[in-house]
């Protein structure tokens, strides 16, 4: 078992006897038939259906529920859920100062006093645990997160703020659809009509895509050309393979012309099945 400490990832809780109500108006998937140890991935979007912040939700018991997001994110996430609240009976709290994320995988850990969830976005990505980060200590190696990175990228499962920019990417973007991240079937949420016409009209025209080259990784950011024409932007990259959110139009255009892509000179192979 790998187990490794995401330093960067926060903790927002959400309780009260209205709380499951609240997420559910507010978020992309169903949250109210959570059960304890089951989580859920969503995003909290604009009323354009852009995506504010994605993260993973738990629910921590009855009334409870634990927002998986990026740390440095938390506290505007438990704002901007304040704001919804209105007079629902609710309280919101920001607990990345106690609580720690870990991921572990293939398998969970045996024994922790924390919250353990599956990890709902694709299989091979494995668990995360909620804890204190005593309750950790003995289980995660805190430095090691280019494991993790590179075992994220190997699942295709793109990151927030690397891989798609909050604020201007939509949900099929970042393949929110394709990684159990949106409820089609459930009732209004904010941005729901955007995503829903998005959906129905097949019109998403960007992907993030597996990418794979030879060399040093392009940096985050870096435009993805083919010939002097701009088709999308690399994201994520280890050794030898990376993510990119490219226009899946003029990739496929490329790839049927044989004309080769690169970001800062190096050639990549873009997966487009």
């Amino acid at each position: 078992m790998t187990g490794v400490l995401l330093e960067d990832r926060g903790i927002v809780e959400v309780a009260g006897l209205e709380a499951g109500e609240l997420l559910q108006r507010l978020v992309t998937n169903d949250v109210l038939g959570l059960v304890r140890g089951e989580a859920r991935y969503a995003a909290l979007l604009t009323p354009q259906g852009k995506i504010v912040v994605d993260f993973l939700v738990a629910a921590a018991g009855e009334a409870s529920f634990l927002i998986d997001c990026p740390r440095h994110l938390a506290a505007d996430v438990a704002r901007k859920l304040t704001l919804y609240r209105l007079r629902a009976r609710v309280t919101i709290t920001d607990r990345s100062a106690e609580l720690r994320v870990a991921a572990f995988w293939p398998e969970a850990p045996s024994s922790i006093d924390g919250l353990v969830v599956r990890d709902p976005r694709h299989p091979s990505l494995g668990y995360r645990a909620v804890a204190s980060h005593a309750a950790l200590a003995d289980l995660v190696r805190p430095a090691d997160r280019e494991a993790y990175t590179s075992h994220r990228i190997d699942a295709g499962v793109p990151e927030g703020g690397t891989d798609f920019a909050y604020g201007d990417a939509f949900p099929h973007d970042a393949n929110l659809d394709l990684l159990n991240g949106i409820d089609f079937g459930k009732g209004c949420y904010v941005g729901q009509e955007v995503v829903s016409r998005v959906q129905h009209r097949g019109t998403a025209r960007k992907r993030i895509r597996p990418v794979i080259f030879e060399g040093a990784p392009p940096p985050a950011g870096t435009e993805v050309v083919v010939g002097e024409i701009a088709i999308g932007t690399m994201g994520s990259a280890v050794a030898g393979r990376g993510l990119a959110m490219v226009r899946v139009d003029r990739a496929a255009e490329a790839a049927a012309l044989g004309a080769p892509a690169s970001a800062a000179g190096v050639h990549l192979s873009i997966a487009l099945g």
